[in-house]
């Protein structure tokens, strides 16, 4: 599939049994409503989908679940956490195998490398699949950045397409487009900096709060990309109180809890994670209810 790179792209969650085995089945139900209720494009396994809480055979699993739920329907990105170069080539060729339309791709896990350690573990990968590459930038929570100068060392590695940029300094967007113009796809990938990110160039929005309120994230975007400015900033100020939960330490746990409330998956996480308890939980519980009662009033074609 060619990949669009705009429009709603959430990252999904993998839904989990009470014994923490993975239920395929569900979390094919899951992804299938999300298309249905309109969104571009899923992101299999990142951050929210809990990709290091799973083995490579139960990834695996995973991975082809959701490949066969689409259906072709929209593009399956997959995210590529990996300790190393060997393990991320080793899962991007997984990936290409089983019919993932791109990757999602992570600096290495644990180890903060050096630029010239980052750009030699994104080339490795790189040369090893046909795959486009989205790079995912967030240093808040894996403590690398994508630098500029990291970005200019990959502009001639033709598969490396795009940037999830999920700094929490918007001025991140207009750095990008100033220094490479067009050459790398802008998605933005923290929620609460959502259309800011559209406002400075971003094509499209992967979400984790999509989970739970997928109409409303479509209809952001739409909106927004029809000019309806002013329909656009009613949703994001309706939505900021959630979607600022997914640049807290829980994301996982409150976005699948809002899942949850909202009748859309379970809770249920895998270790070392585990489901938000006392006051964060009721916290969260009665925002995603508020959320819920005071939606705004969509467009029939999104509501339908």
């Amino acid at each position: 599939m060619a990949i669009g790179w705009k429009g709603v792209f959430p990252a999904v969650t993998t839904q989990i049994r009470e014994d923490m085995s993975i239920d395929l089945a569900d979390t094919q139900r899951v992804v299938d409503d999300l298309i249905r209720d309109g969104v571009t494009g899923v992101i299999a396994l990142g951050t929210v989908g809990e990709n290091n809480s799973f083995e490579y055979d139960e990834k695996v699993d995973i991975l082809a679940a959701i490949v066969e739920a689409v259906n072709g329907r929209v593009p399956v990105i997959t995210g590529t956490s990996e300790y190393d170069a060997p393990r991320a080539v080793r899962w991007a060729q997984a990936a290409e195998k089983i019919g993932a339309d791109g990757l999602m791709l992570l600096p290495p896990m644990v180890y903060v490398p050096q630029p010239h350690e980052l750009v030699a573990h994104f080339k490795s990968v790189a040369q090893s699949t046909a795959l486009p590459i989205m790079l995912y930038n967030n240093p808040p929570a894996y403590r690398t950045a994508i630098t500029n100068a990291v970005l200019a060392q990959l502009v001639d590695v033709e598969n490396i397409v795009a940037v999830k940029e999920s700094a929490p300094d918007s001025r991140r967007f207009t750095d990008v487009k100033n220094a490479f113009g067009d050459r790398f796809v802008l998605f933005a990938g923290l929620d609460d900096v959502a259309l800011e990110g559209l406002f400075l160039g971003a094509q499209g929005w992967v979400s984790g709060l999509t989970n739970a309120f997928p109409k409303e994230s479509v209809e952001l975007v739409s909106a927004f990309e029809r000019g309806d400015f002013e329909k656009a900033r009613e949703i994001y100020r309706w939505f900021m109180p959630l979607l600022h939960l997914d640049a807290e330490h829980d994301l996982v746990q409150s976005i699948k809890l809002a899942e949850q409330v909202m009748g859309r998956g379970s809770e249920r996480v895998r270790p070392p994670r585990m489901p938000l308890v006392g006051e964060r939980r009721a916290q969260v519980i009665a925002m995603v209810e508020e959320a819920a009662a005071t939606r705004p009033v969509l467009t029939p074609a999104t509501a339908a």
